[in-house]
């Protein structure tokens, strides 16, 4: 089950809203979210299930261990590498070890059959919300839940268990015992959602319908593919691969649009993933600004313990590279993806030691220097057998018997040429601002809070109705995020 799906608008979500606030007790409501949680993931992962339960039980026992022997104790680090051995394990067996046995077999011709195993969607987000919780508890930043009825919850809340954001143990401690909603939060929280809903169904799906076009799609086997692309036109490549860079934008940060806003209506305050990252004007930037949820957990749990910037040039360049090689790898079991945090581990510490952030001074030329950057990562990210991957980039500069356009490509790009302008204007804040600029110039105007109040109420209803039109009879709805 998917937050994009009918069932899920118009079935799940309300019968478990009104479950909640039929129910006054907060223990009772807290059962109540369990229960969808777990149902919501048993939906799409019925064995699966019992996975994320056992590592949460698992961290639940450690976590209760350490807080009793005292944190930062000998015995207490020995529960918290027993929780890091356990759920990076896990996570290892079940995201890498086919890929890595298969690579084996590459070399050595061994072993004759590989099992392949189920990646259980979603383990990548609830690992580290769980390594996280572990590791604030032996840090003594927080005290080990009492309850693990309540530490499951906050692990499958299904708000977020399958796409993040990656919440913290510590950002929502308090939150899990007790909370309030106001008429604000869930008014709030509705049009978060149904903004995020849209956001979704109308742009990224067309978005990656358009890529799949004009490139190829993800479900296409790699020789089929390689054949596909070489004789893909120049533009058709490069306008495949914007609405490529359009579509995982528009699709994660919907997501992360949707999950805050759920959390709103029951009391939840879910920090933010996306800040317009497309705007940034480094590369530096551009990460402060994408899927802050992951750059903040790396940030905090494995540069500043290794070191940090707290010592040599030599080891600043060692400590981000270890970061960045596991920030690819984290994203999929794949060398591409390994290549892609390596990529942007190059241009950062080119920034960080050469450029020392002189970039950013300069307006415009800095923001367009970035976003093509950023560009040739997508391409990186987007294809995943290298062979592809050479003939999409000789492709792009040129190196193909078909020519810079063809008939097809010429039509796809002038039919889709305003909804790609409508992507790149959502992917900047200028709608909020303009919005906020016309709300503070008429702020004392009757008839223009009027007309506030209307729009207020007026656009969670018109974006439920665009996404409900666009997701009936489409079979095109991608969830990119089962290889995380």
């Amino acid at each position: 089950m998917v937050f994009s799906s009918l069932f899920f608008v118009f079935v799940f979500l309300p019968l478990n809203l009104i479950s909640y606030f039929l129910i006054r007790s907060q223990k009772a409501k807290n059962y109540i979210m369990l229960i969808f949680s777990l149902i919501f993931y048993a939906w799409g992962e019925p064995v699966a299930v019992f996975l994320m339960v056992g590592m949460a039980l698992a961290d639940y026992l450690i976590a209760r261990g350490i807080y009793a022997v005292g944190a930062r104790t000998k015995i207490a680090k020995t529960g918290l590498i027993l929780a890091c051995l356990i759920d990076l394990g896990l996570l290892g067996l079940f995201k890498y070890a086919t890929f890595f046995v298969g690579q084996f077999q590459n070399v050595f011709g061994v072993p004759e059959n590989i099992v392949n195993i189920v990646l259980p969607i979603g383990i990548s987000f609830y690992t580290f919300q769980l390594l996280s919780y572990v590791v604030d508890v032996y840090r003594g930043e927080v005290e080990a839940q009492k309850s693990f009825p309540t530490l499951l919850m906050y692990v499958s809340l299904f708000h977020q268990c399958i796409a993040g954001p990656i919440v913290r143990y510590s950002d929502v401690n308090k939150e899990l015992i007790s909370r309030k909603v106001t008429i604000s939060d869930l008014s709030y929280g509705i049009t978060r959602f149904t903004v995020g809903l849209a956001k979704k169904a109308v742009l990224a799906n067309t978005c990656g319908s358009i890529a799949d076009s004009l490139l190829v799609a993800d479900s296409v086997a790699p020789a089929e593919a390689l054949t596909i692309i070489a004789s893909r036109p120049t533009l058709s490549l490069w306008i495949g691969c914007l609405a490529y860079m359009f579509q995982i934008y528009l699709d994660f940060s919907a997501y992360s649009d949707m999950a805050i806003g759920m959390g709103r209506m029951i009391g939840f305050h879910y920090l933010e993933n996306f800040n317009y990252p497309y705007i940034a004007n480094s590369v530096t930037d551009f990460w402060r600004r994408w899927h802050m949820s992951l750059s903040s957990f790396f940030r905090d749990y494995v540069y500043i313990p290794l070191g940090g910037n707290r010592c040599s040039t030599g080891r600043q360049i060692f400590n981000l590279l270890v970061v960045w090689a596991l920030t690819g790898f984290w994203h999929g079991a794949s060398w591409n993806y390994m290549l892609w945090g390596l990529y942007y581990f190059v241009f950062l510490v080119f920034e960080k030691f050469v450029l020392k952030r002189a970039l950013e001074k300069i307006p415009v030329i800095s923001n367009i220097v970035t976003l093509v950057i950023v560009y040739f990562g997508w391409v990186l990210f987007k294809f995943t057998d290298f062979k592809v991957l050479g003939a999409a980039l000789r492709g792009i500069f040129g190196n193909t018997t078909a020519g810079f356009t063809n008939f097809e490509t010429s039509t796809s790009v002038g039919t889709n040429v305003l909804f790609l302008i409508i992507c790149a204007i959502a992917c900047t804040p200028i709608v909020p601002f303009l919005s906020k600029l016309v709300n503070k110039k008429y702020e004392r105007s009757s008839k223009a809070r009027a007309v506030f109040a209307i729009a207020t109420i007026a656009t969670p209803v018109i974006c439920l109705l665009l996404a409900t039109i666009f997701l009936v009879g489409d079979s095109y709805n991608p969830f990119l995020y089962w290889k995380f």
